[in-house]
């Protein structure tokens, strides 16, 4: 049983693939909309989004109904993003080992019923203020649910060289829905009352079941048996801790968001302050901000496409940082408006670089599981910051509550110091399979082990230095790819002579190693090859703990 590691380099790319992100560089963003799959699910979540956005600005109006606390207003956002926090990685997990179209059905059933059943509670005069919290809350588990498994189905919609676009179209979906949706909320809200916004909603789903429900996926075959949802969240974890790259993009987007979540969490106890504004005047002002989001995706893909990671979310955040504090304490309803624009521009922007990088750092196999992490910061973020800038406002109130949020963002760009964005497009990402199948063992099952994977190298002991820096990468993706331990060795008696050895949970988990291998970690593989001395190939042992037995026939 030998694993070879050699073969060219090979250059290649990887788009981004979330749905949350705003924008991308790449084609004309109408081009997938001429494959009728894609196009039809993109209508459909088009109508869910703006519903959704209507469902936000009626449910935290009608806090303010039932509630005069500020921290209760706040505790909404909250709601909404807290079971994202909770529910992200094992719902990334099961995005990854399941069929993701039937975890969108069922999703997207969940959240129909909730919203259903809190239109019904609204109408009757049921709902109180901890009912609404609480509806809110399993509204958002159905979200946490959606998300990662959404995120990561793109590229199966579109040709690869189209995932750009399809990004791009889906970043418009969003932010067209920020713009018009909150307005659409806060005047059905005025007209007729939270309860028809609630049931708006509800039909929303409805779209996005019936194109889900006609969508034909292709069955993903392997030879190998479907991970268990306990080891792939483990594995999902496992490869955040040893990719320094999308770590940044973690710390970055928590330093970010806490901050930045305070002002539409405050927004509508602001409002309140001024009986001559209602609920068509806060659902304009989320126009505003939506309005903002969209000019901000048409900069990033136009004039400022070519601007690095790191400098767009620095700009953003201190965009962000000076209309949280201007809207704080300018209390001019038309001021207010344009500060929104200015507002949701700087917000999008930072998270638009943050998600796109966070993408190009993570392969195929851990796809949703990685983002779901992403997902878990910046959800997390929103509702720590909701609770924490609402808990603030009800001692000092709203603008100097906002006024420590915009501190707070300033202070985290000292982050930028240490954690630097991942810039370009990101390593070639596809599966390599370069490493042959290791031959079938009779009496050996799958399950067993753990596995120690020795490979053998003869080296120039000169250049032993250049070796181990060769070799630090190297450890980093069979660390992130599933080895528990990752160590180098090298005989006292013969410096020539290094042994590389990792440990892995069992022989299905190693031989999920040869199907994670990436173009990228071939490239490191072949440096590291480079170093072997001889005609001979590195040689690869595999070492089984248990005791197995061969299997006879009978009789023998």
């Amino acid at each position: 049983m030998t694993d070879r590691e050699a073969g060219d380099e090979k250059a290649g790319e990887v788009g981004p693939v979330s749905e949350t992100a705003a924008i991308a560089v790449g084609p004309s963003p109408f081009v997938p909309l001429a494959r009728p799959l894609f196009r039809w699910l993109w209508i459909a979540s088009f109508g869910s989004n703006v519903g959704t956005w209507m469902q936000n600005v009626a449910a935290a109006w009608l806090m303010t109904e039932l509630s005069a606390s500020a921290l209760m207003v706040a505790l909404v956002q909250a709601a909404t993003n807290l079971p994202m926090f909770v529910l992200a990685l094992p719902a990334g997990a099961l995005a990854d080992i399941v069929d993701r179209r039937r975890l969108l059905l069922a999703a997207q059933c969940w959240m129909l019923l909730v919203t259903a059943a809190l239109a019904a509670l609204t109408f009757t005069g049921s709902i109180t203020s901890w009912g609404l919290l609480a509806m809110t809350f399993l509204l958002g588990l159905g979200s946490a649910l959606n998300a990662p498994a959404w995120q990561a189905t793109t590229p199966e919609l579109v040709p690869r060289e189209e995932v750009p676009a399809a990004v791009a179209l889906n970043g418009v979906s969003m932010n067209v829905a920020r713009a018009i949706g909150p307005a659409l909320g806060g005047l059905l809200v005025a007209a007729a009352g939270a309860a028809a916004a609630f049931l708006l909603n509800a039909l929303t789903f409805l779209g996005v079941l019936f194109v889900l429900g006609r969508w034909r996926r292709p069955r993903e075959t392997s030879t190998l048996p479907a991970e268990r949802l306990v080891g792939a969240m483990r594995a999902g974890i496992r490869f955040v801790l040893h990719a320094p790259a999308f770590q940044a993009v973690l710390v970055r987007a928590a330093a970010f968001v806490v901050g930045g979540s305070s002002l539409l969490a405050l927004l509508p106890v602001l409002l309140k302050q001024d009986p001559s504004l209602g609920a068509g005047h806060y659902g304009i002002l989320l126009g505003c901000f939506g309005v903002g989001a969209v000019i901000s995706a048409l900069l990033i893909s136009g004039p400022f496409r070519r601007l690095n990671a790191d400098a767009t979310v620095t700009g953003g955040t201190i965009g962000l940082a000076a209309s949280t504090l201007a809207v704080a304490w300018v209390p001019y309803y038309p001021a207010r408006c344009v500060l929104l624009v200015l507002a949701g521009a700087a917000w999008l922007a930072p998270l638009t670089r943050l998600n796109a990088a966070a993408q190009a750092e993570v392969p195929r196999w851990v796809r949703a599981r990685a983002l779901a992490l992403y997902l878990v910061v910046f959800y997390g973020g929103m509702a720590a910051g909701s609770i924490l800038w609402g808990f603030a406002a009800d001692r000092a109130g709203p603008s100097l509550a906002l006024t420590a949020a915009a501190t707070w963002m300033l202070l985290g760009l000292l982050a930028a110091l240490r954690f630097h964005l991942p810039e370009g497009e990101g390593p070639d990402l596809d599966p390599s399979r370069h490493w042959p199948e290791m031959a079938a063992v009779p009496g050996l099952e799958l399950d067993q082990g753990p596995v120690l994977v020795t490979v053998e190298y003869r080296i120039d002991p000169a250049r032993a230095g250049e070796f181990q820096d060769a070799l630090r990468p190297l450890g980093r993706t069979r660390l992130r790819d599933g080895a528990l331990r990752w160590d180098v060795f090298q005989d006292v008696a013969d410096p020539g002579s290094t042994i590389e050895v990792f440990l892995v949970e069992s022989l299905v988990e190693h031989l999920r190693q040869h199907e994670r291998v990436t173009e990228a970690d071939r490239i490191v593989q072949v440096r590291v090859r480079a170093f072997h001395v001889g005609d001979e190939e590195p040689v690869v042992r595999h070492l089984v703990a248990g005791q197995w037995r061969e299997e006879r026939p009978p009789g023998q």
